[in-house]
């Protein structure tokens, strides 16, 4: 007899799901109780597996540019017959029928780390602006269906702008929802301080402004906004050189950070340590430790330009003239550099950072260049110091994404790298200092861009993910700190997901083979396009494979094998998730 659907969700979830039997003279519901082994069936041992070549490229072709993503066909608007019948069977199932899926992580003293766990990053909209869980039945099916595929947990943006409307003032609502949908399914979440604008980067699909007051602050003082040499505010993030004075109602920039992450804290005590399992602490512009330095907003950057400083708010400037008198040369604490281009420029157009006599590489560049980037760290650690402080003894991790810029790194002076803050070059190491502040308060290094290959991205741009990857690798192994990733845009083909798996295993050309993976990926993002058939068959065997870590000696193709028949069981649920998504 076929196992209804009901009986292919609790194989799924290796839970045992109570159906009414309409063939039962006593009424009473049986029991079902399916291995998960019979959905995760390994094919016969005559089936041979091919060898993939490393060149080779399944389906989508790479994106031709790192700030664009693959474009994906259609999807069938309307709910299959199957779909709709399941829809029914699981409204009319108990909520006791969902119950948490525990992994079996290896006994003490077992060969393997087991892997590398997968996050999936939340839509930036899964909390409205009336503080409310959007499309709350797609979020229910698709959190179901990435539980079923083996997904860790799922990363969500917790946007200050939302939360407090009013100073001291917070509003949970939708978040306090959605995290216990979370529970239900048995996902763990890694919460996002979100202090910054949504709006204006790469990806971003909905605004999502700072709280009002805030704003109105920022307006009755414009420099508490990042500002570059000609005049042009950012408002995606409030300017660190403010960092510590009374500039929001009476309260400092991280005071009000701080205060939020407390309210979170006392809010979800019950949650965290066990469903929340990681806080992530928004630093800046994109939630990443770095300044607006390439914003996409209104045309003013494109790619691959080598972007702009942001120095020139009188908080920055007044920063600048102390440290200049600090070291003897007041001259040099007017103003910022002058000669750097624009947002757009390339190095070898500019004074300041082409490469035979660059300012950059001189006594005043050095000089410049030390300020800005410790301006940078000092910003990190004293929210660092807040966090760990706050969510001290609670159970979770805390963690600061690092962007990956990598556009220009194979020119001596990484301008893209400057004007963000990370003071590599040819020369310095930019990555260690950060890794080492990172560790001093125990915190996770969370990276980007590893999705990337360097011969995917316009070589005239010289740009090399793969070795940035590497030096980020070795800089938190120098600084002992754990290394995390996130892929910067959305990859579905085999290609980009492989990709993914030698990074997160730390297989990096000229890397030493030792016992040390990232110690998480969060993947770039639910969506729609995720769940189509095609995406997500490559999708659960890349977890598959993630999770099994250095411990798996099958090749992708008969993982995916085995996907695909997973595949097939979940298809309803698949289909409910997509479909209701796209509304």
């Amino acid at each position: 007899m076929a196992l209804s659907m009901a009986h292919q969700i609790g194989t799924l979830a290796g839970t045992q799901i109570q159906v009414a039997e309409s063939g039962s003279g006593s009424g009473e519901p049986s029991t079902a109780t399916v291995s998960a082994a019979a959905v995760w069936k390994s094919p016969a041992p005559s089936v041979r597996c091919r060898a993939q070549k490393p060149d080779a490229v399944d389906a989508l072709s790479p994106p031709p540019s790192p700030c664009r993503s693959p474009v994906l066909g259609g999807m069938r608007p309307d709910l299959s017959v199957a779909c709709q019948a399941f829809a029914a069977e699981m409204e009319a199932l108990p909520e006791a029928a969902v119950r948490e899926h525990r992994e079996v992580a290896p006994a003490a003293g077992e060969k393997g780390s087991g892997g590398v766990p997968v996050f999936v990053m939340m839509p930036l909209d899964s909390v409205t602006m009336n503080n409310t869980v959007n499309r709350r039945k797609a979020m229910n099916a698709s959190l179901q269906a990435l539980k079923s595929a083996g997904v860790e947990g799922i990363m969500m943006d917790v946007w200050w702008g939302l939360v407090e409307r009013e100073p001291g003032s917070y509003n949970w609502g939708g978040y306090a929802e959605l995290l216990e949908m979370a529970k239900k399914h048995g996902l763990k979440v890694q919460a996002v301080m979100s202090f910054h604008q949504c709006g204006g980067n790469v990806g971003d699909s909905c605004f999502i402004p700072l709280p009002k007051w805030a704003v109105e602050e920022v307006d009755k003082d414009p420099n508490l906004a990042y500002t570059d040499q000609w005049g042009r505010r950012n408002y995606e993030y409030i300017s660190l050189g403010c960092d510590t004075l009374p500039v929001l109602k009476g309260r400092t920039p991280v005071q009000c950070y701080a205060d939020f992450m407390c309210a979170f804290r006392d809010n979800f005590q019950h949650l965290l340590g066990e469903t929340i399992v990681e806080i992530q602490v928004g630093m800046g512009p994109a939630g990443e430790l770095r300044y607006p330095s390439y914003p996409e907003q209104n045309g003013t950057w494109k790619f691959p330009g080598i972007g702009a400083f942001q120095c020139y708010d009188k908080y920055m400037l007044s920063s600048l003239k102390a440290a200049a008198e600090a070291a003897g040369k007041p001259e040099w604490g007017h103003t910022g550099p002058t000669d750097a281009g624009e947002y757009n420029s390339w190095p070898e157009d500019t004074t300041f950072f082409k490469k035979e006599g660059g300012g950059w590489n001189s006594q005043y560049g050095e000089f410049f260049l030390s300020w800005y980037s410790q301006m940078l760290l000092d910003h990190g650690e004293r929210i660092l110091s807040s966090a760990k402080s706050v969510f001290e003894s609670t159970g979770v991790k805390i963690s600061v994404k690092v962007a990956g810029i990598h556009w220009h790194y194979g020119t001596r002076s990484h301008a893209p790298e400057l004007t963000a803050g990370y003071y590599n070059t040819r020369f310095r190491d930019g990555y260690l200092p950060i890794a080492q502040m990172l560790a001093r308060h125990g915190a996770i290094f969370n990276f980007t861009c590893i999705e990337m290959r360097d011969h995917e991205q316009p070589q005239d741009a010289l740009c090399t993910p793969e070795k940035l990857v590497k030096q980020v690798a070795l800089a938190t192994r120098e600084a002992e700190v754990p290394l995390a990733g996130e892929n910067a845009l959305q990859r579905y083909d085999d290609y980009g997901l492989e990709q993914i798996l030698l990074s997160a295993l730390l297989n990096i050309d000229g890397y030493p083979q030792e016992d040390r993976e990232m110690c998480a990926f969060t993947y770039l993002r639910m969506n729609p396009d995720l769940f189509q058939p095609d995406n997500w068959r490559r999708f659960v065997a890349f977890v598959k494979k993630m999770k099994e870590g250095r411990d798996l000696h099958r090749c992708l193709e008969q993982v995916e094998r085995e996907a695909q028949h997973f595949v097939h069981v979940t298809q309803p649920l698949v289909q409910e998730a997509a479909v209701a998504l796209k509304h």
